[in-house]
């Protein structure tokens, strides 16, 4: 008995030796192949500012997110799992414990799993299945949602790979799905029409875990899974950072993604070298192929990336104002919920519609989370959300696709504030807030709820001496039904008469026409 536990234990050392060895080749083949893309972009700031936001980003509006991997498996919290399982405190992303709050997901995993010296993280992994996955599926009922482009996480914190990775063994093809996750839906996608993006949430992962001596995080055989240990408010390490670099590279030429969504980490300073040479590479990558292509990023503690040299991406909020660059904000279905779970709550439609409106009329793109279960299957309270969406674009989204911004986004009492997750604090739409879009000579008023008892609403923004209208207005009438609308232009505001009855659910689009431009106009 002895004997067989020494030879045992020789053979797992061998095997860990081997896997080490095996991903230490890995990463070194993928460096040494990491020839610089040449192309009209260097590594420098004054280059990357040359860029221009595509046309099909500024045009399209709507995205879709989706948050699906290994953490679903639980139905717990979310994402954020991992990070909270093997710490029995509290403690926020700058190493501060919180000594008066308990740790829910600590004692929920002890509850459920036996406590983290039984069970790792990573045998979360076996469990996720995604045994009905159909990526055909999804991309339909996005279709129907009225999505012009699908942004699937291709890794998170956790560093598993939803792609075929190059780089790391902890994929979705070699465990879990044993599928390529990311390559089905750039498919599916792509054969209807739509533009495709991975998002990584990798760099963010330096925080993630908190080695707690006697499990797996501190396993060697497991470290090229949850990295080497370290402290929370330990600097990037110059390892880890090559590995973001390594893996974002893979991604970014193994699936000539239309975009690249990266997540806090990436904004740290130890990233800048690696971060303006994979700019620089991304965008030669795209004009090889003759791609536009966006690459965004957030501000939050730190400012990673020069205004307009790539997309930036507001984390679950809006803005307040009307921003010349176009920008993107990431909003969850489910609220502060980023991956299914058993508290899961959809947002109701007229919540997401006017949020939608709101930020399409300050020169933003919504990119939309949705979250799959375990399984792979859509719940059916997001599916009927998603669907009322798509029939509401399909009466108005003349005025959302395609559209610019008006010379004032809009009026009325509620605005957004600037503050992270401002989108939590929201209290809703009223029927005096409007906003405004633009496209070519036509202008588009959407009253964001309707206003009862009313015959009749001011837009404020349109009065004849008001001069954001200086062409004469020669029609007036609804989005939804192409009926035309009496209206009366004052100096201070244009009256429209309202319908009897609703048209349509949610908000209330109305379309402006003017006469033709003077040809001696440019």
């Amino acid at each position: 008995m002895a004997r067989f536990i020494y030879f045992s234990a020789i053979l797992g050392t061998i095997l860990s030796t081997c896997i080490s060895v095996q991903v230490a080749a890995q990463e070194t083949s993928a460096n040494q192949s990491d020839s610089f893309i040449s192309g009209p972009y260097e590594a420098t700031w004054e280059s990357l500012k040359q860029y221009e936001t595509p046309q099909w980003f500024q045009d399209g509006k709507l995205g879709i997110f989706i948050h699906w991997g290994p953490y679903v498996v639980p139905k717990y919290l979310g994402p954020f799992y991992g990070y909270h399982m093997y710490r029995e405190q509290t403690i926020d992303i700058k190493g501060n414990p919180n000594p008066d709050r308990v740790n829910k997901v600590y004692q929920h995993h002890i509850e459920h799993y036996g406590g983290t010296q039984e069970f790792g993280y990573k045998d979360f992994i076996p469990k996720f299945h995604g045994k009905d996955f159909d990526a055909k599926q999804w991309i339909a009922l996005f279709e129907k949602a009225g999505a012009k482009y699908v942004v699937p996480v291709a890794e998170h914190c956790d560093g598993f790979a939803m792609y075929d990775s190059n780089i790391t063994r902890w994929d979705a093809v070699n465990m879990g799905p044993k599928r390529d996750v990311v390559g089905e839906i750039f498919e599916a996608a792509r054969e209807k029409g739509m533009k495709v993006g991975m998002s990584s949430h990798y760099a963010y992962g330096w925080y993630w875990w908190g080695y707690k001596e006697g499990t797996d995080t501190v396993d060697p055989a497991f470290a090229d899974f949850y990295g080497k240990p370290h402290a929370i408010t330990d600097p990037h390490s110059e390892e880890h950072v090559n590995k973001w670099f390594a893996r974002s590279m893979d991604m970014m030429k193994s699936y000539e993604p239309d975009l690249l969504w990266f997540d806090l980490g990436f904004s740290n300073p130890e990233y800048e070298e690696k971060r303006k040479s994979l700019l620089a590479q991304y965008y030669n990558q795209g004009v090889k192929n003759d791609q536009g292509v966006v690459l965004n990023y957030k501000n939050i503690s730190y400012k990673p990336i020069p205004d307009g040299a790539a997309v930036l991406d507001v984390e679950s909020g809006k803005l307040d104002r009307i921003r010349e660059m176009p920008w993107q904000t990431d909003m969850s279905l489910g609220g502060w919920r980023w991956s299914y779970n058993d508290d899961w709550q959809t947002m109701p439609a007229d919540k997401l519609i006017g949020d939608l409106i709101d930020i399409v009329s300050k020169n933003g793109s919504l990119l939309l989370n949705v979250a799959p279960d375990v399984n792979g299957v859509i719940s059916q309270d997001q599916v009927d959300v998603l669907m009322e969406l798509g029939d509401w674009l399909k009466q108005n989204g003349e005025g959302i696709y395609q559209t610019r911004p008006f010379s004032v986004f809009g009026q009325g009492p509620t605005n957004a504030k600037l503050v992270l997750h401002g989108n939590h604090k929201d209290t809703g739409y009223t029927s005096r807030d409007i906003r405004y879009t633009r496209k070519g000579q036509t202008i588009y008023a959407f009253v964001l709820d309707w206003p009862q008892e009313q015959s009749s609403i001011s837009f404020n923004a349109l009065g004849s001496e008001q001069h954001h209208l200086i062409d004469r207005i020669k029609r007036v009438s609804l989005l939804a039904t192409d009926k035309e609308l009496d209206w009366q232009q004052d100096a201070d505001k244009l009256r429209v008469s309202l319908p009897n009855k609703r048209p349509a659910k949610y908000a209330l689009g109305i379309k402006i026409e003017l006469a033709d431009l003077p040809p001696d106009v440019l």
